[in-house]
């Protein structure tokens, strides 16, 4: 609970502070750490039940790194459980701290210290052998190990084992010594500079974070020491010292106050985000070591009045500093997508350190006595590393990144802000959105339309035309203490710009709610009246844990009083009084009671206003307990929250706010995807269910179950949580020819589950947040299968909560927020989503920002997220037949069978990292072939981005094509231009040499070259086709124009004229034919792999024919 004190001659208002970005990382996880602490206890026995797989072997997760032993859903929750035991570790260290809790004199026997002496010299010695200086340190440097990982971990330690191998191949191995090696050997030490400079500016990044939370430390400090005052370094403090700190002084250290004037404000925000100063005290408002005000915590300010405090803790000890250790500490979070493509990446590795040690072995074993002088050692260890280079996709992570870059575009139109633009392929997963009522559902234009005033019920437009005047003594008695609450007991304010706008439309600064209620008062009365006629002692501002807002005020130099706001099912319990419409004050009964609670739930349930309880208390005639304290915010704080009882009812004021023009759409939309939308409120039940099924949340017939319900199905066998993914063979239903369909017509074809459907209509689920104090893990179980959930007055710790029970039953979640509070959610869910008009923190927390406060831009985000998904396979499904199989096959011909080698490992290697990349990145700028908001989000935990039959497509039958085509050609090349028929080539081994076939071994090479770069520009031109062939998984490619249409891609053809220039730059120029030995294409070779081109064509449409025309036959069910 901030204290908020607005008395203008006791009170000076801090200058606003600007928070960089480490600073507002630093109040994240001081926010997520103090609910952590202050939910320990608390925390239902069914979360803590839910116990995580148990972390890997190191030895497992070493070898893990090399083979994928672990699919990427269980690396993502392997590191989410890191980071988790590390936030819990710290929490853990702070729950056990007590000095807040510890008298003084306690306190100063058990640090060693006296409030007369302070520390004498000999003791501060001693604290310093044993705490250190009090600064924060930095993070290590370790350059050795930095580096070491800069350029010899992950494929970077196997392109060193490539590069030694070529360098050697080249010279002493090499007999004679043959360039192209050596030329191989400086271009994988390039790659491999060129990666580690990206890792290094990388981390260069993240170690600014620290550099910054270091500036938020004082340069002196006032310290007692051998009963003398000095000034001394910060960094000279230690346990025990007593400091002395005054207006404008920021605190050195963790302190426990002992000395406070009565003015006493601390400004924590650079800490904890929170923008109003907290009064200080002497005892502990808190039994949470973070949210006391009798502790003053290293890196506040102090913006007035003076204290002396104890420090309790230096250095690397204090808050600041364990979270600095946290935010330094805490590596980059790789999404889902980046763990798909590194276990991609280790697969493919894995498998050709296989392959190449099989053909070192082959020859080693076998060719190398059975067949002497075939191939030499250069060549066979040329041959085996030359696998190991070219079998990864070297378009793969440019792929990936320009994937990335054509999704911001997208989004970018619709006022999207992603940070990390990973993130948003994790979007395309999301099957629970965790949202606010107000102001993601509804406008944020709330507008007072009834009050109620005793036993009598008005519209707002009434009250103002009935009871408005143009000073407060002209009002009438009841309507001049609800005018005192609204005008009052009110943090929001006015434009003073906008003083020309009408009351009811003017813009207002602060919580929509404060803002409406500001409008109303200023109706019935001019604002400036209140300005003078009251003055206002101290506010304590909403909380959602009280659910109450309170002011002291005073008429002029007249006695204090009290007023309150908030929700009338905390306030009322405080009531004893009712005012009624005359004025008058009478005793509230039990029935008047019933009558305001049966007020607040037929309001609600009418039109789901916010209902607010607006009550006073005054001491006519008692002793007033705010009089003598008027002048301490602190002490009127502390006599104000004891007085809080014995309150009058003057009212009652229903709020309104317009769901958004487009929310019921983008709801049904998020529905049709296969997404549950739960709404997470602060409002009373009735009011936020009326809201949700206004908004389509809880569909018009779908039943509403309370916690009842919930403890009955939790005796039953458990539903489905989600809807089921999508698995190998499965989910193929009939199509129906809807709009978007991948058929060309009404047909069967292979729609996704949910294509074109929309979740059922099951019973939605209504719940409070104190019917969720003892729920168990099968309630949770039972809560988690609902379709639309509500969860109505919840805290910051439920909420936390609502996200962790649905993460733990396998749901992909994202949470939407626009505050502080809100940060722990955001942080422990999958995707955090930010408001545009949030808070900095809940901003900097999130991934991704709603620039326009738009949820519509959430449903684009999605759709992006899923489709970078299908384009990053669609790259994938191009790459993989040329980059392995069309390429490894021609070495493994060369090892069994003899043949001199059909394409050699530069123009492998070309191939590789050159002529795909253009077209694998223009994949990447594809549009869906159909609606992907029709179908539901993939299950990362059972639907990976590669499979068997994403490998049965690109290896059976994409690979078998592009490699057939490939060798016919250079057998066709090999006997129209040197005579030599393929039965002469297969088995020769040793005899292609000098005389074999009547040619010389200059003749024989030439022809090998030449054959060679034959074979290399019939691939490139099966690319081509394999371009179009993977643009689409079930349309034709006739469907999917490249050149016009709304999935026009024309840039694909632009791939065509490169790869052509690029064919013509190394095999034409003598220097390359020379140095890498390729050789000059024939003219006719040009044109002849084109009919094997479109052969490839053909059978791709013909299998996507019958895949459509038979959605439950066997190639339906192998597609990819």
């Amino acid at each position: 609970m901030d204290i908020q004190a607005a008395h203008k001659r006791s009170v000076t208002v801090p200058s606003p502070v600007r928070q960089r970005r480490s600073n507002l990382r630093t109040a994240a996880e001081f926010h997520t750490l103090s609910l952590q602490i202050g939910d320990a206890g608390a925390r239902p026995a069914s979360r803590k039940q839910q116990a995580r797989p148990p972390r890997l072997p190191r030895w497992k997760e070493m070898l893990n790194a090399l083979l994928p032993l672990q699919t990427a859903h269980q690396q993502r929750e392997a590191e989410d459980r890191q980071r988790e035991a590390a936030l819990n570790r710290v929490a853990d260290d702070l729950r056990q701290l007590r000095f807040h809790l510890d008298t003084a004199n306690d306190l100063y026997v058990q640090l060693g210290t006296s409030p007369v002496v302070g520390l004498e010299r000999a003791g501060v010695q001693r604290r310093k052998g044993i705490y250190g200086r009090n600064v924060l340190s930095p993070p290590p440097r370790q350059w050795t190990q930095r580096i070491w990982r800069w350029f010899f971990t992950g494929f970077n330690r196997f392109l060193w084992v490539a590069m030694v191998v070529f360098w050697l191949c080249w010279k002493p191995i090499g007999n004679p010594p043959q360039p192209g090696n050596m030329a191989m050997a400086v271009v994988i030490v390039l790659v491999v500079c060129l990666q580690a400079m990206f890792s290094a500016w990388q981390e260069w990044i993240t170690s600014r974070a620290m550099d910054s939370i270091s500036s938020m430390l004082p340069t002196e400090a006032t310290v007692l020491r051998d009963g003398k005052k000095r000034k001394l370094a910060p960094e000279e403090l230690v346990p025990g010292d007593i400091v002395f700190l005054q207006a404008g002084d920021r605190v050195p250290a963790d302190m426990r106050l002992v000395e406070v004037s009565l003015d006493l404000l601390l400004d924590r925000s650079e800490l904890s985000g929170a923008p109003d100063p907290t009064i200080g005290t002497l005892g502990y408002t808190s039994s949470n070591y973070l949210e006391t005000r009798n502790m003053a915590m290293m890196g506040a300010n102090v913006t007035q009045g003076q204290c002396a405090g104890v420090v309790v803790a230096t250095g690397d000890r204090t808050v600041l500093g364990r979270i600095g250790r946290l935010v330094s500490g805490k590596q980059a979070e790789r999404t889902l997508l980046q763990i798909e493509v590194q276990r991609l990446v280790n697969w493919l590795t894995s498998v050709s350190l296989a392959v190449g040690t099989l053909f070192v072995v082959l020859w080693a074993a076998w060719l190398r006595p059975a067949f002497p002088g075939f191939m030499s050692v250069a060549d066979a260890l040329a041959n085996g590393v030359g696998v190991l280079v070219t079998f990864v996709p070297g378009g793969l992570p440019i792929s990936l990144t320009l994937a990335m870059t054509a999704i911001a575009k997208r989004m970018q139109r619709h006022r999207l802000l992603v940070k990390n633009l990973t993130t948003v392929e994790t979007l395309g997963t999301v099957d629970v959105i965790c949202c606010e009522k107000t102001g993601t559902l509804t406008q944020r234009q709330m507008a007072a339309v009834r009050v109620g005033v005793g036993d009598e019920e008005l519209t707002a437009a009434r009250l103002v035309a009935c009871c408005e005047a143009p000073t407060v003594g002209g009002l009438a008695p009841a309507a001049r203490r609800i005018y005192e609450v609204l005008a009052l007991c009110n943090s929001a304010a006015f434009d003073p710009l906008l003083a020309h706008v009408p009351a009811d439309e003017r813009a207002a600064m602060g919580d929509a709610t404060d803002c409406a209620l500001l409008r109303l008062a200023e109706q019935l009365c001019p604002l400036r009246q209140a300005e003078r006629r009251y003055r206002t002692l101290v506010t304590v501002p909403f909380s959602l844990r009280r659910r109450w807002m309170l002011a002291v005020c005073a008429e002029g130099r007249g006695a204090p009083f009290m007023l309150a706001k908030g929700a009338p099912e905390a306030l009322l319990p405080r009531c004893g009084s009712l005012q009624m419409r005359s004025g008058a004050v009478v005793p509230l009964t039990d029935e008047m009671r019933a009558r305001l609670e049966a007020t607040q739930r037929r309001w609600a349930e009418a039109d789901g206003s916010r209902v607010l309880l607006l009550c006073r208390r005054e001491f006519a005639g008692e002793h007033n307990p705010l009089a003598a304290h008027a002048d301490s915010p602190a002490a009127l704080y502390i006599a104000a929250r004891d007085a809080l009882q014995g309150l009058c009812v003057v009212g009652l004021v229903a709020l309104a706010d317009p769901p958004s023009e487009d929310i019921a759409d983008t709801i049904a939309r998020f529905r049709g995807a296969g997404i549950r939308v739960f709404m997470v409120t602060g409002d009373y039940a009735p009011t936020a269910a009326f809201v949700a099924r206004q908004c389509g949340v809880i569909s018009g017939a779908a039943p509403v179950d309370g916690i009842a319900e919930v403890r009955l199905r939790a005796k039953q066998p458990a539903a489905p949580t989600q809807p089921a993914a999508p698995t190998p063979g499965a989910g193929l239903g009939r199509c129906d020819g809807q709009a978007g369909c991948p058929a060309e017509a009404p047909c069967e074809a292979p729609c996704e589950p949910g294509c074109g459907a929309t979740l059922p209509g099951r019973a939605a689920l209504v719940v409070s947040g104190e019917e969720l104090l003892d729920l168990q893990a099968e309630h949770w179980d039972a809560i988690a299968a609902y379709d639309a959930c509500v969860f109505a007055r919840i805290t910051p710790e439920q909420k936390l909560q609502v996200v962790e029970e649905l993460r733990a039953r396998g749901c992909t979640v994202a949470v939407t927020g626009d505050e502080v509070n809100d940060v722990p959610a955001m942080r422990a869910a999958h995707v955090g989503v930010a408001m545009g008009s949030g808070s900095a923190v809940a901003r900097d927390a999130a991934e991704v920002v709603l620039l326009d406060n738009s949820l519509a831009a959430l449903a684009v985000a999605v759709e992006s997220g899923r489709l970078m998904f299908i384009n990053l396979k669609k790259v994938i499904i191009y790459l993989l037949p040329m980059t392995n199989l069309s390429e490894i096959i021609p070495s493994l011909l060369n090892v069994v069978l003899g043949l001199p080698i059909p394409l050699s490992t530069f123009l492998m290697l070309v191939i590789n990292t050159i002529t795909d990349v253009w077209a694998s990145v223009v994949l990447t700028y594809e549009e869906p072939e159909t609606d992907l908001m029709r179908y539901p989000p993939r299950n990362p935990a059972k639907e990976g981005l590669v499979d068997a039959r994403f490998f049965l497509q690109a290896y059976g039958f994409v690979g078998v094509v592009e490699t057939l085509s490939g060798h016919f050609i250079f057998f066709l090349c090999l006997y129209l231009r040197g005579g030599i028929a393929p039965r002469h080539v297969f088995l020769a081994f040793n005899k292609w040499a000098d005389g074999y076939l009547g040619k010389s071994k200059e003749e024989l090479a030439l022809l090998v070259s030449m054959a060679g770069s034959a074979h290399f520009m019939a691939l490139v031109v099966m690319q081509w086709a394999n371009m179009f062939v993977a643009r689409t998984r079930f349309a034709s490619v006739f469907r999917q124009n490249p050149l016009w249409g709304p999935r026009r891609n024309p840039l694909l053809l632009v791939s065509v004229p490169i790869s052509v220039a690029v064919a013509l730059f190394f095999n034409e120029l003598d220097w390359f034919n020379s140095v890498f030995l390729t050789g000059k294409i024939p003219v006719e070779f040009f044109f002849l792999p084109i009919p094997f081109a479109l052969l490839l064509l053909a059978l791709e449409e013909l299998r996507k024919a019958l895949v459509r025309r038979y959605p439950r036959g066997v190639l339906a069910r192998l597609a990819w």
